[in-house]
């Protein structure tokens, strides 16, 4: 395998390679050939918004393409993500309980914080 050096003299400390040509044997339950892990980011209030102090709505982690910041509040940039606690995290979280499928959650402190 062809090694890699920095040009830098500095030791980076993160491992970028991994196991690389010779992953790890690995045995799964049953037999099993893959295993598979669906987290669910829950985000929605962490982003920049006028009526949480902030100088600008929101506007570089967004859907919609080259939005600049406004005068006052964006309420397109906070509707999109209202849509994710208002309706999208709920139809997740029912689909994957009917289907008795587990995951993972990760939220954004700060939001939790305000409910």
């Amino acid at each position: 395998m062809k090694k890699y050096h920095s040009n830098t003299n500095k030791k980076y400390s993160r491992n970028m390679v991994g196991y690389g040509s010779k992953g790890p044997k690995v045995e799964w339950p049953n037999n099993a050939r893959i295993a598979l892990q669906i987290v669910l980011n829950y985000e929605e209030g962490a982003e920049n918004c006028i009526i949480n102090g902030d100088k600008h709505s929101e506007v570089f982690l967004s859907e919609i393409i080259g939005a600049q910041p406004v005068k006052g509040r964006h309420i397109n940039i906070e509707s999109l993500y209202e849509y994710g606690s208002r309706s999208g995290f709920w139809r997740l979280h029912k689909l994957f309980q009917e289907k008795k499928i587990p995951i993972t959650i990760f939220g954004e402190g700060n939001k939790e914080c305000k409910l």
